[in-house]
């Protein structure tokens, strides 16, 4: 089955790129792949504690996803496959979907700040010409409407 991956993470644009990725895999009889990483940095200054601060952010994840989950099965008829990855995000994202076959296209949200679009979206788009995948990039900013007409 091709799965569309989305990388649930923080950023508010994220919540466009995981409807975009739900309802384009509901109706092209596709598979949605949430990929969640955890940077390395964040256990660092805490090595006597790293296990206990590494389950309580897979908790965190676990329960994010969760919310997305549930409206891609009730309002999509899309069930969801949740991976945690821990390491750069670049270098984990491009690490999914070499391992994964599956895998057909990427699916960014784009930032809506003056900064830029992010820095994955960054990144990812500076060297699209070497991906394995395509790339859809969702702006963040796009109404639900408009993601319903153009997916």
């Amino acid at each position: 089955m091709r799965k569309f991956l989305v990388v649930l993470d923080d950023t508010r644009e994220c919540l466009n790129a995981m409807r975009y990725a739900a309802m384009r895999a509901s109706h092209t009889g596709g598979g949605v792949q949430i990929l969640s990483i955890i940077p390395p940095d964040e256990f660092q200054h805490w090595m006597g504690v790293a296990d206990l601060m590494r389950a309580e952010a897979r908790e965190r994840i676990e329960a994010h996803f969760e919310v997305f989950a549930k409206w891609m099965r009730d309002k999509q008829g899309v069930n969801p496959e949740l991976v945690i990855r821990e390491g750069d995000p670049v270098n984990e994202i491009l690490a999914q979907i070499r391992e994964d076959s599956e895998v057909a296209i990427l699916v960014l949200g784009a930032g809506t700040e003056k900064n830029g679009p992010g820095p994955l979206v960054s990144h990812l788009t500076r060297n699209a010409g070497t991906l394995p995948v395509p790339i859809t990039i969702v702006p963040g900013d796009m109404s639900k409407e408009r993601l319903e007409a153009i997916s």
